[in-house]
């Protein structure tokens, strides 16, 4: 295998035994053996269930793939063989580096040991060293984050408790290759978006990822290359908005039409990889909230922030207000908001701007501002001891959900715009609905529907 390939699935296929009575099992064991002694012919007192059929594909260093498909389409499975859990009936795959997989969080611990001791042995498994695992395990219950029950047995947490153990063990192991199998759908939204910007740092380091999930937008958001399974067959690979449009339009096809589109999805993409297109016609159910309000939940705070190393600048108190002042975190869509953070300069600075970002769960960035366009319209010079408050106005247009906010400020240092600071993930908000919402996905564009009766077939 190349050593630029991190993945390679050749033919790989995966047939179970189905026995429909348990004393099937022992009439498959002995029977046959006694059949062929007296030379008849053997009988199979099971029904093959086959997974995976014939697959094969390549995921190059340094590639983030992902795998959709709907139930039962052979993508855990799929996963299972890389990972080395399951062995393939035919075929053969091939890894080239040290794999961490997210599969079934939590599967490996021993419930009578402590979440400290399960830590060590499920490090050990994925390959630490005692001495590393010292020293990461501080940030391995940092992340996880469930105090003082590290200590306890792990028979006494709850799953949520459970899922952010393993995962925080998964995702400190610096793997070559992660392999995450619907790990993210599980936990708070805060949670959520502390694994997706673990994993986004992963990502950025180079490590080769393996994304399987049911949700079309990560695979979008996340993915450099989709994956389309199903009956345990690879149907398609390409860019990942055509892939999802592909799955959607054979998820929803009605039973009688599933085969037809199975096979126009094949046969496109024998030819050309990348041309399956398709609209995306994900809908998102509108949701009422009678209830909603304007207000402060002091509880809503990031779990996922980081915080550039500051040349000179300091960001503090980031928060966001009503235009008339008062702080909040639970915003009401359709209403205008303030923004607002404060700088601090420790050192001289020249052609400073300053700017915001709000972005999705998952990260994607979904819209800004800046406080000047270019370097040539930014604030000329800043002196060391100089304190600026920065306002942003925005009209809420988001549907209902949570929000993250970023805070940064460039300047000129040496010739070139350099961060003097930078917060990602610094604060956070949700968004409700005081009226009927008939707006789906993310952003409310304020579309408008008109039904109209056309009188010609009256």
């Amino acid at each position: 295998m190349s050593s630029s390939v991190a993945i390679k699935v050749e033919h790989a296929s995966k047939c179970y035994e189905i026995y429909e009575h348990p004393r099937d099992r022992l009439k498959q064991l002995a029977m046959p053996r006694l059949q062929r002694y007296l030379g008849g012919t053997p009988n199979r007192y099971f029904r093959e269930f086959w997974a995976l059929k014939d697959v094969s594909l390549e995921v190059q260093r340094g590639e983030t793939v992902g795998i959709i498909g709907r139930n039962g389409s052979g993508k855990s499975t799929l996963l299972q063989l890389i990972c080395g859990t399951l062995n393939p009936t035919s075929g053969k795959v091939e890894t080239n580096g040290r794999i961490s997989a997210l599969l079934e969080l939590g599967s490996g611990f021993n419930p009578e040991f402590t979440g400290r001791e399960n830590v060590y042995m499920n490090a050990t498994v994925l390959g630490l060293s005692t001495n590393e695992i010292n020293a990461r395990f501080d940030e391995i219950a940092a992340f996880a984050d469930i105090g003082a029950f590290i200590e306890q047995p792990v028979k006494s947490y709850s799953s949520g408790m459970m899922v952010r153990l393993a995962f925080a063990v998964a995702i400190n192991v610096e793997p070559e290759i992660l392999i995450v199998d619907e790990a993210l759908s599980v936990g708070d939204e805060l949670f959520q978006r502390k694994c997706f910007s673990k994993i986004e740092a992963i990502r950025a380091r180079g490590a080769t990822i393996l994304f399987v999930s049911h949700s079309a937008s990560q695979i979008v958001e996340l993915c450099d290359r989709a994956i389309l399974m199903d009956q345990g067959e690879k149907l398609a690979a390409g860019i990942p908005k055509q892939i999802v449009g592909s799955y959607q339009k054979l998820l929803y096809a009605p039973e009688q039409t599933r085969a037809t589109i199975r096979e126009e999805i094949c046969r496109t993409n024998s030819h050309e990889p990348n041309a399956v297109a398709s609209d995306r016609t994900e809908a998102i159910v509108a949701r009422h909230d009678d209830g909603a309000r304007e207000s402060f939940d002091p509880h809503l705070k990031p779990a996922s922030t980081i915080d550039y190393e500051s040349h000179g600048a300091r960001i503090v108190d980031p928060r966001v207000t009503t235009i008339g002042g008062d702080q909040i975190n639970n915003l009401i869509m359709g209403r205008t908001y303030r923004y607002s953070y404060t700088v601090v300069f420790d050192k001289p600075a020249t052609r400073v701007r300053f700017g915001m970002m709000i972005k999705t769960t998952a990260g994607v960035e979904l819209g800004g501002c800046a406080s000047a366009s270019s370097p040539r319209t930014a604030l000329a010079q800043v002196e060391p001891g100089q304190i600026y408050t920065v306002e942003f106005n925005f009209r809420c247009s988001l549907n209902p959900g949570v929000y993250f906010l970023n805070a940064g400020v460039i300047g000129d240092v040496h010739g070139s715009d350099l961060y003097l600071h930078r917060l990602v993930d610094i604060a956070m908000f949700r968004v409700a609905t005081e009226r009927d919402n008939l707006a789906t996905g993310i952003v409310d564009f304020e579309c408008r529907a008109e039904v109209l009766l056309d009188k010609t077939y009256a």
